[in-house]
């Protein structure tokens, strides 16, 4: 498991240019390249931070993109990205959406990140908030909150240690089904955030 760094207080910071919420984003994001985004992040593992986080949205619908903006990057392939340009820095995901997919899905993707990255993973997840999201994908966005508790329990057992994790619930079910490479960690740490109800 990641160990945040000792002592009373640590930093960590959600990614600029990855998302770009009207909220929060400077202007000079809009035309940041990939080179930027990788020299924030070398800079934070540097200086100490203890982790860097991105966001997930995959589609903001129309009534939510002047406030939301349409640009988030998708959170595997960034933090796989600056997994590779920093060295001690933890990579989170600062909600994964994980109820947009079945939860063999999710921990494929993250325990090969957490395995490529040499046990950096912080598995951050939440229950969603944008209905046409879900509805889109086929996910349940009324039930969010169960499904999240749900595949909570689910992804435990699929990032944990067995090459053959099982689980049984009522939305999601798997035995009997390998999947290498597993985690660094022998527990990938999962935290759970958001503000929708």
């Amino acid at each position: 498991m990641p160990i945040l760094p000792a002592g009373p207080l640590s930093y960590g910071m959600q990614l600029p240019i990855q998302s770009q919420s009207a909220i929060y984003a400077e202007s000079w994001e809009a035309g940041a390249p990939a080179a930027d985004l990788a020299e924030i992040a070398r800079t934070a593992d540097r200086c100490g931070f203890a982790y860097l986080a991105s966001c997930e949205h995959v589609a903001i619908p129309r009534r939510l993109a002047e406030a939301m903006s349409t640009v988030w990057y998708d959170p595997v392939a960034t933090l796989a990205f600056l997994a590779g340009v920093t060295e001690r820095v933890l990579l989170m995901s600062h909600v994964a959406v994980v109820g947009l997919r079945h939860p063999l899905s999710t921990a494929k993707q993250y325990a090969t990140l957490d395995h490529l990255s040499g046990g950096r993973l912080i598995l951050g997840v939440g229950a969603g908030h944008v209905r046409e999201e879900f509805e889109a994908l086929g996910a349940d966005f009324d039930g969010r909150g169960a499904v999240l508790d749900e595949t909570v329990e689910a992804l435990k057992a699929a990032l944990g240690p067995e090459e053959y994790p099982e689980f049984a619930g009522e939305r999601f079910s798997f035995s009997g089904l390998g999947q290498l490479p597993r985690p660094a960690q022998e527990r990938v740490p999962v935290w759970v955030g958001g503000s929708s109800p």
